[in-house]
């Protein structure tokens, strides 16, 4: 490992900052609008018992929502990215608290708009809708508005339920606060025995090393961490997956996992198709791990021996702007004004690129209605660290298009179809890679990675998903989480995703514990049935060329405008049935056939 130490926020050079300044040039002006946005909730409840009176009165309530989702969505924004930039800055986190806090009030002031609108007819909003063509912008929230009712409650629990949001989120900051600022990872060596120091950031780095010693040392020594504080995150965790059952029984759902999936129309069978055709192709996941078993010539195959490259390619760091050079290129069938864009966002400073004390571990993407689509990375000048930039731009650029062509009530997109730009842009970085690359060793090395991507974000992310499923519905059937209850799933369900070629060890059982995505839950399905999409549209877009790209690129615009399901419709998949999953492990099998050809 190269880096030996961390750097300071201050020691980073700014053109490899991303700049905020165009949100809020000062902190005087977020002040500013959070007297703004204060007065405006205030003003808000004049519409307290008058939100149906007329068309004309709802209309105005609707564009009001607008101008405070606008303003309070761009502060929230600016003060979490300006947390992340250093979790130990006391003044962020508390701007950022103020923030949420401010939220959950001004929540609490508006709850009773949505309970308000649904004690009127059906048919008097639909005949609001004839006769005021103005409220035609807002017609399909307003029909799925009518769609929530029966799980929207009377207009003073929605209130109690706003005021609690801040304690029912409690969990996701707790942990964030734990795993991000308190917990240190220390000082760990390789075979050549000079030490550094591990860190979120540098951990899969480590984990990819051809340096078996120094992938165990990292191993154990991120684990250790989770082990020594597996009950206080059991605990948070705990709350966590209690909240979600509290909230969506209250709210009359059948489970948690329904009321996530309903508020987005995805059905359920979604879900289960996905945990269903993946455990159809685990026995081949199993042969990979035996191939990987092989290649590696190790007597046992341990965890920290999943990630490490099975075809060694020497001098293969990436700078960034290597990195920058080789997305383009693979983009470049997205038409030229894309490539423009993703050049003038980097030109702009987008982008926060390098790891530094103190800042959020990952990726992602981020930003409010009005502001640019901000990227946090950690950049480490490898090939992981180029598909993490594709992707994360992929998110930007569906967030741009979105914003550019989509009113504020629209202008976010759901968690099902936020993968799938993210992912498109993988894909097409990957086909390019292959396509274009004439040296054996080299191709296979880059097969591997497209191999490994299914892995991770296919199979690795469903086993997330069949355990969270688990947890929940756990706790539904009036179960209570304990560290050795979770640990013990946690494990049966790793070795039954690896086979036998993986050996137990002591930590993996521990890894729960280590992923945030958890605190927002029945989030990470999302990743598996969205690569399965993307993989399906960049095969399209490829093969097709031009009207596939139209399609595609037309997706990008319609925000919330419709529902998920429908969106992907559009673009040419249909996730409503089971085939984009198996057509999506049948590649995962034929990458690995050819991949073990050339073997």
């Amino acid at each position: 490992m190269e880096s030996k130490k961390v750097k300071d926020r201050s020691e980073i050079d700014l053109k490899y900052k991303w700049d905020l300044s165009t949100m809020y040039a000062n902190d005087e002006l977020w002040e500013d609008d959070y007297e703004k946005v204060s007065k405006l909730a205030d003003e808000f409840t004049k519409y307290q018992g008058n939100v149906t009176v007329s068309s004309d009165m709802l209309l105005s309530a609707l564009r009001d929502i607008d101008s405070i989702d606008l303003l309070l969505g761009k502060m929230i924004c600016y003060a979490k990215m300006k947390q992340d930039e250093d979790n130990t800055n006391s003044k962020y986190q508390e701007l950022f608290g103020r923030g949420m806090t401010l939220a959950t009030d001004i929540s609490s002031k508006m709850s009773f708009f949505t309970p308000e609108l649904l004690c009127a007819s059906e048919d008097t909003i639909l005949g609001f809708l004839d006769t005021n063509k103005d409220l035609a912008l807002y017609e399909f929230t307003l029909r799925d508005t009518l769609r929530m009712k029966k799980h929207v409650l009377s207009t003073e629990e929605e209130g109690i339920l706003a005021k609690l949001s801040a304690v029912t989120h409690a969990p996701d900051t707790i942990f964030s606060m734990l795993n991000d600022a308190d917990m240190s990872f220390g000082m760990i060596s390789g075979e050549d025995g000079e030490s550094f120091e591990l860190t979120h950031g540098n951990y899969i780095h480590a984990m990819e090393s051809a340096d078996r010693i120094l992938r165990k040392n990292a191993f154990e020594a991120m684990y250790r961490q989770y082990k020594d504080h597996i009950n206080t995150i059991t605990a948070i965790y705990n709350t966590n997956v209690k909240a979600d059952c509290t909230k969506a029984s209250i709210r009359h759902y059948e489970s948690a996992r329904q009321a996530e999936l309903y508020a987005h129309d995805i059905p359920e069978s979604v879900y289960d198709n996905l945990i269903s055709v993946v455990h159809e192709y685990l026995p081949v996941v199993h042969r990979y791990t035996e191939i990987r078993k092989k290649i590696l010539g190790v007597d046992e195959l341990k965890m920290y021996d999943i990630y490490t490259p099975l075809v060694d390619v020497p001098n293969n760091k990436i700078s960034f702007d290597e990195a920058v050079e080789t997305m383009n290129k693979a983009l470049s069938v997205l038409g030229d004004d894309y490539i423009k864009t993703v050049d003038q966002g980097i030109k702009d400073r987008w982008i926060d690129i390098y790891e530094n004390k103190g800042k959020t571990s990952g990726a992602y993407s981020f930003g409010s209605y009005d502001s640019n689509p901000f990227i946090l990375l950690n950049y480490g000048d490898k090939l992981q660290d180029v598909l993490t930039l594709v992707h994360e731009m992929g998110h930007s650029m569906h967030s741009y298009y979105t914003r550019k062509n989509q009113p504020p009530v629209y202008g976010d997109y759901s968690i099902f179809v936020a993968e799938v730009a993210s992912t498109v842009n993988e894909s097409l970085l990957l086909n390019y890679l292959i396509e274009n690359e004439k040296d054996k060793t080299s191709k296979m090395y880059i097969l591997n990675k497209f191999i490994e991507e299914f892995r991770a974000t296919v199979f690795r992310q469903t086993m997330f998903a069949e355990f969270e499923n688990w947890t929940h519905r756990y706790v539904e059937g009036d179960g209570s989480l304990t560290a050795e209850k979770l640990c013990e799933e946690y494990e049966k369900l790793n070795s039954m995703y690896f086979g036998d070629a993986l050996s137990k060890d002591d930590y993996i059982k521990y890894e729960w514990a280590r992923i945030p995505h958890f605190y927002h839950s029945f989030y990470v399905y999302q990743y598996a049935t969205g690569f399965s999409a993307a993989t399906a549209i960049s095969k399209r877009i490829l093969k097709e060329g031009e009207n596939a790209v139209k399609d595609y690129r037309r997706f990008l615009t319609l925000g919330s405008s419709m529902y998920p399901v429908d969106e992907l419709k559009l673009a040419g998949v249909d996730m409503s049935k089971p085939e984009p999953i198996r057509d999506t492990m049948e590649m995962f099998k034929s990458l690995l056939d050819e991949f073990e050809t050339m073997i």
